[in-house]
């Protein structure tokens, strides 16, 4: 599903954002991304959607290469992405239908589709009742639920999440957690960055952990050498 084969990343001569970075992150898995600000883990999202490249090494993302990837073909490589960041980004001009139908209609949806994916989204994310709420009548935690609504009317195969609740509180933190936890669980992967670490401490998932533009631990590396070890 996502690939990072040796991958170095760097914006200045002098500095590596991300250095020899390695792992695989399997169809329907359920990854955290973790660090201080600046480890590297936003890097690593924009090179899974393509805004950047790698300086060397290579990454693979459903079956699109970034030693082949041809600028034509990135807009079908983020088809099966989904995206949401911290800050919300909704239209504020448009209500709460209106921000998720626009996914859709700048990919050509044909109009008659759209209100039914749209609908199907929003009760999925628990929106339904405020389809027709603006932005500025919606809590923090209900803009980012429709953000997330926006990123999986699509149907991606992976979900990535860039600190989607660094701007919410506890309550709205869980809740948005949950919904993410519930997509997963419905076969999307989803890959989230964050530095909450009790959000991640609480959970099970695995957690790969940046320092420096390098991978300092993940946990699915450590279970893998206590499986060996206890043969």
């Amino acid at each position: 599903m996502i690939r990072f084969s040796k991958v170095f990343k760097s914006f200045r001569s002098d500095s590596l954002a991300l250095k020899d970075i390695s792992f695989h992150i399997a169809k329907g898995e359920f990854a955290f991304l973790t660090g201080h600000s600046g480890a590297g883990k936003s890097t690593v999202l924009r090179l899974i959607y393509a805004d950047q490249l790698p300086s060397s090494g290579e990454v693979r993302v459903s079956g699109f290469s970034t030693l082949k990837l041809k600028r034509r073909e990135v807009p079908k490589l983020r088809r099966r992405l989904g995206i949401v960041f911290q800050d919300f980004g909704l239209l504020e001009d448009r209500t709460t239908e209106e921000n998720v139908a626009f996914a859709l209609e700048v990919i050509g949806v044909r109009r008659s589709a759209i209100a039914p994916k749209v609908m199907r989204v929003l009760t999925q994310v628990g929106l339904a009742a405020k389809a027709s709420a603006y932005p500025r009548e919606l809590s923090g935690g209900e803009q980012q639920r429709v953000a997330i609504a926006r990123a999986l009317v699509n149907d991606p195969l992976v979900l990535l999440a860039d600190e989607p609740t660094g701007n919410l509180d506890d309550r709205a933190t869980r809740g948005v957690f949950q919904l993410l936890r519930d997509i997963n669980s419905n076969g999307t992967a989803v890959v989230m960055a964050t530095h909450d670490l009790a959000l991640v401490r609480a959970a099970s998932h695995r957690t790969i952990e940046l320092q420096d533009g390098a991978i300092v631990y993940d946990t699915a590396v450590d279970d893998e050498q206590n499986g060996e070890a206890a043969r």
